[in-house]
Formats: structure tokens, sequence, C-alpha cells
């Protein structure tokens, strides 16, 4: 499952990362709310581990914005503030739940768990680019109606690029997201991945839709 980490302490921020892929999670981290607000209409996450202060728009305007959009993705308000009337303001906001800082971790997966078991995703877990279809439910793959047969590790990037269709994905990043670890800038592993990817998805058609960016990573897009 992917979770959206929003919070703009570095630090807490990767704190909570690690334990929550210690736990077998997906983990995507934004510092700035109005980024958060386009990363959650546009892609789609089990749930949002949203920080109420942050940089441009608040964690409470986030909410709300999602909620008048019929977004309904489960969202755990976290604050280092705990009065009363602030929780209240989230929950009323639309935000699932609410968490104080300091938190123990375990509290903190403990809460994500519960989001989760009150219903799954709010977005609709199949992806699609053109032709391409990608169900994140049965792990099924295809290019029209020719099925795609993937390993898990290329299932798993091609999901990432998918989701970030449209956006340059650098190597850096893929790493991080699809192996979840640092980059090492002398290995190949990724263009091995992409040129598997590629051979795949695209070698049978004209209509290309993954494409490389020179000096700085790979992209999916519709075809011109």
């Amino acid at each position: 499952m992917r979770i959206l980490v929003v919070e703009d302490d570095k630090k807490t921020a990767s704190f909570i990362a690690k334990a929550l892929k210690e736990e077998g999670f997906v983990v995507d981290i934004l510092a700035d709310g109005d980024e958060a607000l386009a990363a959650i209409k546009a892609t789609t996450f089990d749930a949002v581990i949203l920080d109420i202060m942050l940089m441009g728009r608040d964690g409470l305007s986030v909410v709300r914005q999602l909620r008048a959009g019929a977004n309904r993705t489960p969202v755990l308000l976290v604050s280092a503030r705990g009065e009363v009337n602030e929780k209240v303001e989230g929950l009323n906001a639309g935000a699932d739940d609410y968490l104080p800082k300091p938190f123990a971790l375990d509290e903190l997966i403990a809460r994500v768990r519960a989001l989760l078991r009150r219903g799954g995703p709010a977005g609709n877990p199949t992806l699609r680019l053109a032709n391409l279809t990608l169900d994140t439910t049965t792990l099924v793959a295809l290019r029209g109606d020719r099925k795609i047969e993937l390993s898990a590790r290329e299932f798993r990037l091609l999901e990432y690029l998918m989701r970030s269709a449209g956006r340059v994905c650098s190597r850096a990043m893929i790493l991080e997201k699809v192996w979840d670890y640092d980059f090492d800038p002398g290995t190949n592993l990724i263009d091995v991945y992409i040129g598997k990817l590629r051979e795949k998805i695209d070698t049978r058609t004209d209509a290309k839709l993954l494409h490389s960016v020179r000096g700085v990573g790979y992209t999916m897009k519709e075809p011109l």
C-alpha cells in the first residue's frame, strides 16, 4: 500500500517514512501543502499522514479542498499543537483521525492501519495511459488486449512511472521509490530494468509511451 507523508521537518519525515517502510508500505514524502494537494488529486494513495503546519497551504486547507472535491483518501492529521479545539477543527475539516506530537511511531502505525481497515483506496486501482492498463489489484498489465508478463520489480517500476505520468523521474527518484535505497551513481540497475520494460510495452507498436530524457531520467507520456 502507498502512503503519502506530508511533513516539512525532514528529520520527522524520515523517521515516519522509515517506520512505514519497515512495515511494508511504499512511502512518498512531500513538504509543501500545495504540492501535496496536487499529488493527492493526481495519484491514488491508500492514506495520507498530513502535518497541519506546512509551507504554502496548511494541512487543514488541504483536507478541506480534498473533501470539497469528493476525494475520500483517508487522512491522519498530526500537529505539535494538541489543543482540543484544533483537533475538533481538523476532524470537522474532514480528517479521519488526529495525532498530537510528539507521538510514538508504534501508535502512528496502528492509527494508519486502523484507517486502512475502515476503507480501501479512495481512487481507482486501475492506472491507464493511452492503451496501456495496469490493474494494481489483480497485478495484470495490458497493452491493448495483449497481456504483459512482468516480474514483481518490473510491475512496481511501471506503476511508479505511470503514477508519475507526464513528469520526469530521475534515476535517484526511481531508485528511492522502487528499490527503497539511496542512489549509487555507478549502478546501471535502472537502465537494465527500463530496457526490459520498454521491450515489453513498446516494441510491438509505433506509439511509444516510455521515453528517456537525456541526462535526467525517464518519463511516461501519451504519444503525440
